[in-house]
């Protein structure tokens, strides 16, 4: 059983003109979200943002900006470009769209030439790739327009692959729990006094928002043994805390890729993992860009797969 993990993923801010996205409401949000082929299954808010919870992935939104990634085969550039239809192009002061390559991107609805060919219809802008063509990589749009963030806008994804040992064989079993998923994670430890949104899948698979003020942090979970995927990210301060070691220590991935937006130093080598690609990106748009992509050393050896014919 394959579901793509691999997640696209879009961000916007917005100026005051434009007034609060949170007053656009939850149908707006609704429609924006059916754009790209998902629906809402959860609500969380607080003073400062709406979590919603997606049928596939998830959706921010704060009074002057929004973050929304999509998993498997979702139309994420046309839940973009319908958003662009309701905001003017003189309110919006930063724009990204982000998309990692995929297991299998043939299947595919667009690719990400496709998406930025009709997103650069509506916004100017530059696109990159960072990391290895033939390998783990992610591809990166931004408005061409300066933009100074806040000292503390900051993001961090962690995006975890062939994950393994007890922990994936409980995401894969038929007994696991939302109980047992969170104390698998450790939230108690690792997102203290965040309020939490979180789904179970069938047979299996696990999303989870979180958020505490003005902060956020997001988990999703495909643990099909073949195809694993687990990303997490967030825009709490990463400097003072273990949260990386902690969940590299609980969900063991093979391999994995730290993605940063002016953030700390990226996690160190210690004989157990290596870097094998690290790529420094200075945004035109006020964000410096990371990306790290490291191997554990017991990922080395690989076995060979028979290919039957339903998979050729």
């Amino acid at each position: 059983m394959f579901f793509e993990g691999s997640e696209k993923k879009v961000e916007v801010i917005t100026a005051a003109e434009a007034g609060s996205l949170r007053e656009l409401g939850k149908d707006f949000w609704s429609a924006v979200v059916a754009k790209a082929q998902a629906e809402i299954l959860t609500t969380l808010s607080n003073d400062y943002c709406d979590a919603y919870l997606l049928s596939e992935s998830s959706l921010f939104v704060w009074k002057d900006r929004f973050l929304m990634l999509t998993c498997g085969t979702t139309t994420l550039a046309d839940a973009f470009l319908y958003f662009l239809e309701h905001i003017a192009d003189r309110h919006i002061l930063f724009a990204s769209f982000q998309r990692k390559n995929e297991y299998l991107s043939h299947l595919q609805k667009t690719s990400f030439e496709q998406d930025i060919h009709r997103i650069q219809s509506e916004l100017e802008g530059s696109a990159f790739r960072v990391g290895s063509l033939d390998s783990h990589h992610n591809y990166i749009f931004h408005l061409n327009r300066p933009y100074q963030p806040q000292d503390d806008d900051q993001t961090s994804e962690l995006l975890m692959y062939h994950i393994k040992g007890t922990a994936a064989q409980y995401l894969r079993s038929e007994g696991q729990t939302i109980e047992g998923i969170r104390k698998l994670l450790r939230l108690d430890e690792i997102l203290p006094g965040f309020d939490l949104s979180d789904w179970l899948f069938e047979p299996f698979g696990y999303s989870l928002n979180a958020i505490r003020g003005d902060r956020y942090a997001t988990f999703h979970i495909t643990p099909q043994e073949e195809s694993s995927y687990v990303s997490f990210e967030t825009n709490l301060n990463m400097e003072d805390t273990a949260i990386l070691e902690k969940l590299l220590e609980a969900l063991c991935p093979g391999s994995w890729d730290l993605i940063g937006f002016n953030t700390p130093a990226p996690l160190r080598e210690n004989g157990k993992f290596s870097c094998l690609t690290e790529c420094r990106l200075p945004l035109k748009c006020g964000y410096d860009m990371s990306f790290n992509h490291y191997q554990h050393k017991d990922q080395r050896p690989v076995k060979a797969v028979e290919l039957t014919g339903k998979t050729l």
